[in-house]
């Protein structure tokens, strides 16, 4: 029985197969080598291994790879030139629908990159190190002092562009030559150029900013002497300085601290969502200033006093006489005679003239008040307080305790004009409308990991698992085979001296062999010739597997 085994692959239908056309001579080493038991064995294993195969490249293939944006901030024509090139290069590249970005695979950014270079693109402007390094020995003075400025504009135009919202930046700078013939010099001036983002915008600050960048870059220039404009042509450096954005970023300010104190201070006691607050403030950006000059009515001091007396005409006689009550009487009036003078008598008073000047300089007081009003002064504030109303309405002493909060959180003046109003009413609940399934971030990639899973499943089911089939029919088709050629062989043993004398003695040749009539005479002289000789038998088969080697 183990000799019946050993024999069990020989193929009983090989000879009764009919002659393959001549196209199918090519593929017979490979119907030959899949026919091999070894190969049929591992046909399940292969089927296998090939659907799990398929699924993976399903799934690899469904799997995009990152992207890495290329170069930030290209121009149109730049991003034309650099889409050509990567496609001449065998690249592949996509350009975000939404920013425009040119992206590349992650793993392929440097050698992009190298390959852009190689063709001198992107066609970006020079920084000024590379424009310095280009300039020609032997220049003249005026090459070289325009080559330095266009030098400084450069590296000013690629330190702008490194804020966010700046795409792209050009700077011109005007700045007269020095000159000992000229008396008064005129100041460097400045022009910025700036493409900015899509949506995005420079704020005020930024604007002062850059502005102050120029002008400290370039000696002898005020930050007021630089322009910055937009793409769309809109002066950016005005709006920085205009009275009304200053007031009305004054007035945004007041308005958002308020804002902020009352959030601090109903925030904890009404919680989130349970009030709104909307703050107006009436700003005074008028600046004006009084001075004020008065002289008080009683505030005056002698500061000096100057008296002359004069008395003309003859003196007044010597007091005789026992002196009394009459003679202390003053002296009575002069009087200018009419005829000529006469001798006086002795004893008699003659004629006297007296004449006394005053002169009196007095300080007085004096007071200057000078008023100044600045600008920002706050002239009214209005607020206005919405509370939700819930199952139970706040009280009115609840409204009043809020209220004075309120006044308290603002600076309430009633002689300002201030106004505070609180209200509660039930807030309406607004449903927000929830987006569609498919615009949720998750939903692309579950719907890709759903059909890398069902291209699995797919190639399992009608490819994986036909192959088993098959593979398992054929085992069973040849181990039907098998049994039947065991029963031939036994019955053709058995029937051994009918095929000719030489048999029938037990001397089988190969001559027999292929003489044989049928295949299944033909297996049963070789089990014989087998039995009877096995060295010569391995001899035998070992030749014609050198031979089927070399062939």
């Amino acid at each position: 029985m183990a000799e019946t085994q050993a024999l069990s692959p020989i193929d009983p239908s090989a000879a009764n197969r009919l002659p393959a056309p001549a196209l199918g001579d090519r593929f017979a080493p490979f119907a030959q080598f899949a026919r091999q038991p070894a190969v049929q064995r591992a046909l399940p294993a292969i089927a296998t291994s090939t659907a799990i195969g398929i699924a993976a490249l399903a799934w690899f293939m469904t799997q995009s790879a990152p992207q890495t944006q290329l170069f930030a901030g290209l121009e149109d024509s730049d991003k034309a030139a650099v889409a050509d090139a990567l496609q001449g290069a065998g690249i592949a590249h996509s350009i975000d629908p939404a920013t425009g970005a040119l992206t590349v695979d992650a793993d392929k950014l440097h050698q992009a990159r190298i390959a852009l270079a190689g063709q001198g693109l992107p066609k970006a402007q020079p920084s000024g190190d590379s424009l310095i390094a280009a300039l020609p020995m032997g220049s003249s003075r005026a090459i070289e002092g325009e080559t330095l400025r266009s030098a400084r504009e450069a590296d000013l135009s690629r330190t702008i562009e490194t804020i966010d919202a700046v795409r792209n930046a050009r700077v011109h700078i005007a700045a007269a030559e020095p000159s000992l013939f000229v008396r008064e010099d005129k100041p460097a001036t400045a022009s910025v150029m700036l493409t900015l983002m899509n949506g995005r915008s420079l704020s005020d600050g930024q604007v002062q900013a850059i502005r102050f960048l120029v002008a400290s870059s370039v000696p002898g220039m005020n930050a007021d002497q630089v322009s910055v404009i937009d793409q769309r042509g809109a002066l950016l450096s005005d709006t920085a300085t205009s009275s009304d954005m200053k007031a009305f970023q004054l007035q945004t300010q007041v308005e958002d601290r308020f804002r902020r104190a009352l959030d601090t201070l109903l925030g904890p006691m009404l919680g989130a969502g349970n009030y709104t607050v909307e703050v107006h403030a009436d700003v005074d950006m008028s600046e004006s200033q009084a001075t004020r000059e008065s002289f008080p009515e009683n505030d005056r001091a002698l500061r000096s006093e100057e008296i002359s007396r004069q008395i003309s005409g003859q003196g007044t006689p010597p007091a005789v006489g026992i002196p009394g009550a009459l003679a202390n009487q003053p002296p009575q009036a002069t009087t200018i005679a009419a005829a000529a003078p006469e001798p006086a008598a002795a004893g008699v008073a003659t004629e006297t003239q007296s004449n006394e000047n005053s002169a009196r300089a007095y300080e007085v007081g004096r007071e200057i008040s000078v008023t100044h009003q600045p600008q920002g002064r706050l002239r009214r504030v209005s607020v206005a307080v919405a509370l939700n109303q819930g199952k139970k309405a706040l009280t009115q002493a609840d409204m009043t305790k809020i209220d004075g909060l309120v006044k308290g959180a603002i600076g309430f003046d009633a002689a300002r004009g201030d106004m505070v109003a609180i209200s509660q009413r039930p807030f309406v609940k607004i449903e927000e409308e929830a987006p569609a399934i498919y615009d949720e971030p998750w939903f692309m990639p579950v719907v890709t990991q759903a059909g890398a899973i069902l291209a699995a499943l797919l190639a399992f089911l009608f490819i994986g698992r036909p192959l088993i089939r098959a593979a398992k029919n054929r085992a069973a088709e040849r181990a039907e085979r098998n049994a039947e050629l065991e029963e031939s062989l036994l019955a053709a043993t058995e029937a051994r001296p009918a095929l000719g004398s030489d048999a029938a003695n037990g001397a089988i040749t190969l001559e027999m062999i292929e003489a044989a009539p049928s295949y299944e005479d033909r297996a049963n002289l070789v089990r014989a010739f087998v039995r009877q000789d096995s060295a010569r038998a391995a001899l035998v088969v070992r030749q014609l597997m050198q031979e089927g080697a070399r062939g």
